[in-house]
């Protein structure tokens, strides 16, 4: 609200709307401007809708629980098995049908050696199991 510079004391009541009229014409000219260019048909292609058959659901193989002990023994669904031969093995499971691989469960002992974890580990990626969870 402006303020009067005459001698009077109140404030003036009068409103500037020359502001306002400039932003208005300001939105006509933009309005006027884009208008003829919205006329105008854009093509726009949109993907079809395909109608696939739904995906088979396989019941996934039973998971393998791979146990380390303290000891650094290995344990393959509670049989002992040799650190030289789990990678073998990892890929004998996946060649089965490699898109539908168990689930590798590893659960390790607290006091057991890493070394004997870091085998493990480099044979399933070796095998390219993908599906490898930690059990505690």
């Amino acid at each position: 609200m402006a303020f009067s510079s005459s001698g009077s004391k109140g404030p003036m009541a009068d409103i500037n709307v020359t502001p306002l009229v400039d932003v208005m014409l300001v939105l006509l000219i933009i309005f006027i401007v884009t208008a003829p260019i919205m006329t105008y048909p854009i093509e726009v292609a949109l993907p079809q809708r395909v109608i696939n058959p739904p995906p088979q659901l396989r019941e996934p193989p039973p998971p393998i629980d791979l146990r380390i002990d303290a000891a650094g023994s290995v344990y393959w669904n509670n049989s002992p098995v040799n650190v030289n031969d789990l990678q073998r093995r990892m890929e004998d499971e996946v060649q089965r049908d490699p898109t539908n691989q168990p689930e590798l469960r590893i659960e390790a002992n607290s006091e057991a050696q890493y070394e004997v974890m870091a085998k493990v580990l480099a044979a399933a990626k070796n095998a390219q199991m993908l599906k490898i969870g930690f059990v505690q």
